[in-house]
């Protein structure tokens, strides 16, 4: 692939702002046919998903379900919508070839919801493809560095 960092970087943040103004079905969009969303546990962030409970593993499929859910009014815990806002830092490649492009980059999400703010921070790990002619993300990784989901809470929000 010979895609630009500044065309990689727009993209993220694309991804970004898609997620803070709860545009979730678009956000889905943004994976490709095969692309993963996942969030392993906090503390073992290259755990077997066989042998280890993560936060989240979803494939394309039940990450569409997952934005359609949690845009619905019956999803209580998001509604109304927490307010966050993500930024992303430190963006680099950490590899590249013809197939794809990984991606690092920290991050800190600030959620708002009944006058409680909450910040979650930690790295994205991102594996980028080409198909149809759009970048796409392949894989996306939410490596959370904070010792516990307390006081967070939920994790209902997605990163």
């Amino acid at each position: 692939m010979n895609i630009k960092r500044q065309t990689i970087e727009d993209f993220l943040y694309r991804e970004a702002e898609l997620l803070d103004e709860w545009k979730l079905e678009e956000w889905a969009a943004l994976f490709s046919s095969k692309g993963s969303y996942l969030i392993p546990p906090i503390g073992n962030p290259n755990a077997d998903f066989t042998k280890s409970l993560y936060l989240v593993h979803d494939d394309r499929a039940r990450l569409e379900q997952r934005a359609k859910r949690l845009l619905k009014k019956e999803a209580h815990v998001e509604y109304p919508h927490s307010t966050t806002m993500r930024n992303y830092s430190n963006i680099r490649i950490s590899h590249h070839d013809n197939d794809s492009i990984n991606v690092k980059c920290n991050f800190i999400t600030y959620r708002s919801k009944r006058e409680i703010l909450d910040p979650f921070i930690g790295v994205l790990e991102f594996k980028l493809v080409e198909e149809n002619g759009e970048l796409k993300i392949e894989e996306k990784k939410v490596v959370l560095k904070i010792d516990s989901l307390r006081p967070q809470g939920k994790v209902s929000l997605i990163l």
